[in-house]
């Protein structure tokens, strides 16, 4: 009984080593992340700061502000 739970606890270590191997990024994996997170950013700034949405951004600000209490 012993021998069988010592395999059977070896062989669930040895898959859950296998399986940890491969679950991090490698450098070029990070390396697109943080490209694709700088270009979401460029795009998000670039919305925020355009004329339209900076002006209703204005308003929202002005009337919370404006509001009473």
């Amino acid at each position: 009984m012993y021998q069988v739970v010592r395999a059977r606890l070896g062989a669930l270590v040895c898959r859950v080593r296998t399986a940890r191997k491969d679950t991090g990024m490698v450098t070029s994996e990070y390396a697109m992340g943080i490209v694709a997170a700088v270009a979401f950013a460029v795009v998000l700034y670039k919305v925020v700061t355009s004329g339209p949405v900076d002006a209703a951004l204005t308003k929202i600000v002005e009337q919370a502000l404006d509001g009473g209490m």
